[in-house]
């Protein structure tokens, strides 16, 4: 993503070894979105930066197809499982074709800027910045911030010393650049009354951050779920945070061209989502049975991380939603984590007007 950040910027470059943690870490943490919320992929030597596959038989009539972009572990590739969704475009004569596992949002959002998908699920951070980056896209649906979801949180290692945000002044913590991790750290730092002057910030992909957290090379990891559990719960890493100071946005990112060209299937695909979302709130227990065939981790990290998480409520976005999404893109254009100002209003897709013509 690009990233203006001129505050301490540090390239972390060390080789990892191969220590049989550090496999199990990379087996298992790849990258989920959300802001924030949240969206990962946990195979790192199955998917790299570049990394895209179409699951579905391809078709060469484009104009009845929609391509879902996804990480793993968030609503798409739990729609993917279970199949719904493809059954109720079907019957609309729109087919779908399934791009991915990305290791992350930055990935994910570049297969969209590429034409290698139209709709996929991000933070609300990164899809800003990417906006603001110039990328072709727009936001087509979002599942609005719960105040009470621990699907975020800085972590650090069940020996360490420190306990709580204060005792990060001086400390190194690994975040991904423009993400949501970075953007949970300041937020905490701001809460706190720290400056972001006194934590060393580290940028790393989840890819790498999790085993700089195991081995020591860095002193703490701010992050989202499904990490969260794994490291709770497989390394019995421990969080200093709770509550997300400033919850955010996740959003259902949308190719430009996509919503102009064919807003009918891109409504009808972030509908069915939404109702997959919906299935899944009602059912729990199969949402974490997803999350075990999807993550290929153990079904007490998926009741967590489901626990964690919370509902999956996707919803097109009403005034209110635009004016808070506006005043974080506004935060990150003060904090220079963004090279420009996004207006929201204008990014939301046109769906509604378009595909009612």
């Amino acid at each position: 993503m690009v990233n203006y950040l001129k505050e301490h910027r540090f390239q972390y470059k060390q080789k990892y070894a191969n220590s049989k943690n550090v496999a199990v870490a990379i087996s298992f943490l790849g990258l989920i979105a959300s802001s924030c919320s949240q969206q990962t992929a946990i195979n790192a030597t199955a998917n790299s930066d570049s990394s895209s596959k179409t699951i579905t038989t391809k078709t060469t009539d484009k104009s009845n197809v929609i391509r879902l972009g996804y990480q793993k572990g968030g609503i798409i590739p739990i729609a993917r499982q279970r199949g719904e969704l493809e059954r109720k475009l079907a019957t609309q004569n729109i087919k779908v074709e399934w791009s991915g596992p990305f290791d992350r949002c930055a990935t994910l959002l570049s297969s969209l800027n590429g034409n290698r998908a139209d709709i996929g699920g991000c933070g609300d951070i990164p899809s800003i910045s990417g906006i603001a980056a110039g990328q072709p896209l727009c936001i087509g649906s979002v599942q609005r911030p719960s105040p009470d979801s621990l699907s975020s949180a800085i972590l650090v290692r069940g020996d360490s010393p420190i306990q709580k945000p204060t005792d990060l002044v001086g400390k190194k913590v690994a975040v991904n650049q423009g993400g949501a991790g970075e953007y949970l750290l300041l937020k905490v730092l701001e809460k706190e009354n720290i400056s972001s002057y006194k934590v060393q910030r580290v940028y790393l992909s989840p890819n790498d951050a999790a085993p700089a957290l195991y081995q020591g090379s860095v002193d703490a990891w701010a992050v989202w779920e499904p990490y969260i559990s794994i490291a709770q719960l497989e390394h019995q890493a421990r969080r200093i945070t709770t509550k997300h100071p400033a919850p955010t946005y996740s959003i259902m990112v949308v190719r430009g061209d996509a919503a102009k060209e064919n807003p009918v299937a891109v409504k009808a695909a972030l509908t069915a989502l939404s109702e997959d979302g919906e299935w899944l709130n009602q059912h729990t227990n199969a949402a974490s049975d997803f999350l075990v065939k999807e993550l290929k981790i153990s079904d007490t990290v998926a009741k967590q991380v489901t626990k964690n998480r919370g509902p999956e409520s996707y919803v097109f976005p009403n005034a209110e939603d635009i004016a808070k999404l506006q005043k974080t893109a506004d935060w990150l254009l003060e904090q220079k984590i963004i090279p420009q100002r996004v207006d929201i209003a204008t990014a939301v897709c046109p769906l509604e007007t378009t595909a009612a013509r």
